[in-house]
């Protein structure tokens, strides 16, 4: 125990535990009228991916309905979505962001 003041004493002894966040996938969404370089400047400015790793996840999202973007913490996973909403509505596009818990 360490003592502080004369009257107040405090147990360091108490061990604090831990948990890891839950963490989020972001998907983005097919749809008909996205333009696929609208969605690979998306992944680029957004999410930090390289031109070659954006592409290769549009034509993912393209062909299968969806692809991932990211894994995040609830935060920073809301916060993308918001991002990508924004972004599309800025340029007139319907394009959708999702998360789901890994």
């Amino acid at each position: 125990m360490a003592k502080i003041d004369k009257d107040i004493e405090f147990d360091f002894d108490e061990k604090l535990e831990l948990e890891e966040p839950k963490l989020y996938r972001v998907m983005l969404l097919n749809d008909d009228y996205t333009s696929m370089d609208f969605v690979i400047m998306v992944l680029m400015e957004v999410f930090h991916q390289s031109s070659e790793k954006a592409t290769a996840i549009m034509y993912k999202i393209h062909e299968e309905g969806s692809g991932l973007c990211g894994v995040y913490t609830y935060e920073i996973a809301e916060t993308k979505i918001a991002q990508v909403h924004s972004l599309a509505k800025e340029h007139q596009f319907p394009l959708r962001a999702t998360m789901e818990e890994e």
